[in-house]
């Protein structure tokens, strides 16, 4: 017997023996269910289909040679043969083709039911029916449904008490900004919307201090940020009139459509981070689009009501 129908035979009762003694170790085995019984069917005839084709082919290989007229191009020395497309092949490769044509027009057209579908609708419903519900909640009552909402969603990165694990993790809510924060945005620059609607702000290439008729230098920016951190106090009024002021104001709360508030926190800046997300010294903090729009106003409200220290 030629060998390779002995390692057929020998691998087709290896496999189908492996499949008798795991289901036999299985409390009750068959047990008469048609489904059990069907299953090991499949397995069986799908091993012995598998080793018949893999037998089929390798013996074809091994004893075939190719015939018929070669095409006039080659590459590397290597000819193709001007064999027509198999038969069969064809037929399976068009059915193939119109099958799938069925299968997403009117087998499961992209519009219809599914269970992402059905939970997307839910979750739309459950939202407006949320904010309908809790539209009127405000003062106490919105903070502490933000107080909640940011246990849930906040607490992993900005930690329990809000200081984003000392600004290891994530930005620390208990203060508008820190030293930290405020560098690297006046040496990146910054997008990140937190009006929604403003323009990129330039980074140090393009920030000219009006004081000394350059632009800012590493030393400015060490005592500008400490300045800002600090709550627009200190050592750096100077640099920021001449620098900062044009954009963000004399007293950096920022102007319209212009640039954002960075002494204080207000519901407009929080919502817009959690609604565009925010690059910065830290890392980048993801948009928080499971969120409604009252859940987001909460956890402003929240944030507005946090005070350093406490």
């Amino acid at each position: 017997m030629n060998k390779l129908y002995l390692w057929g035979i020998i691998i087709t009762a290896a496999m189908l023996g492996a499949t008798y003694v795991t289901v036999g170790y299985q409390k009750g085995g068959l047990n008469g269910d048609i489904v059990n019984m069907l299953a090991i069917a499949g397995a069986v005839a799908l091993v012995i289909i598998t080793v018949f084709v893999v037998i089929k082919y390798v013996r074809q290989m091994q004893t075939d040679t190719a015939t018929g007229e070669l095409a006039d191009e080659s590459w590397d020395n290597i000819g193709e043969y001007k064999n027509p497309v198999p038969f069969g092949w064809a037929i399976i490769f068009i059915g193939t083709m119109i099958w799938g044509m069925w299968y997403f027009l009117v087998g499961y057209p992209v519009n219809a039911y599914s269970q992402i579908g059905e939970y997307n609708e839910d979750s739309a419903a459950h939202d407006a029916k949320f904010e309908k519900e809790y539209a009127d909640v405000k003062g106490s009552r919105l903070v502490a449904m933000g107080e909640s909402v940011y246990l849930v969603e906040c607490v992993a990165c900005h930690g329990l008490n809000a200081d984003g694990n000392n600004e290891i993790d994530a930005a620390d809510l208990n203060k508008r900004i820190s030293a930290k924060s405020v560098k690297y945005v006046i040496k990146h620059g910054s997008n990140n919307k937190l009006l929604g609607t403003e323009m990129a702000m330039p980074d140090r290439n393009g920030l000219f201090n009006a004081n000394t008729n350059a632009l800012i230098t590493d030393a400015e920016i060490d005592t500008v940020a400490k300045y800002v951190a600090n709550g627009m106090t200190g050592k750096g009024a100077d640099i920021f009139a001449g620098t900062c002021a044009s954009c963000h104001g004399a007293d950096g709360k920022g102007m319209p459509y212009v640039a954002p508030n960075i002494k204080d926190w207000s519901k407009d800046l929080v919502v817009n981070v959690l609604d565009n997300g925010k690059s910065g010294a830290i890392g980048t903090m993801p948009v928080m689009d499971r969120l409604n729009k009252k859940q987001k106003e909460a956890i402003a409200a929240y944030v507005m009501s946090l005070k350093e220290g406490e």
